[in-house]
């Protein structure tokens, strides 16, 4: 098995109200430090090998279901393989 760790968030030009509620919750507490919060999400994928390339597959399904381009960024990094 190959572990695959996704990590899906908001574009920079997309409002986070999620992010900007987290962020003033932070303020009301007295983190004054935190100048910014963006959230997101993260998936672990746990891949049986196959014929096809690993990050051809896993690029198409942060494409088709993981992440919505059209307001959200994805990146990936594969892992080493990883016993169950």
């Amino acid at each position: 098995m190959i572990k695959v760790k996704v990590h899906v968030t908001l574009r920079e030009s997309v409002l986070d109200p999620q992010g900007t509620a987290v962020k003033n919750s932070l303020h009301a507490m007295d983190y004054h430090e935190v100048q910014d919060v963006r959230i997101g999400k993260y998936l672990e994928l746990l891949i049986e090998p196959s014929d096809r390339p690993l990050e051809e597959t896993v690029k198409e399904m942060c494409e088709k279901l993981l992440a919505n381009t059209v307001i959200e960024n994805y990146e990936f990094e594969v892992e080493e393989a990883v016993t169950q």
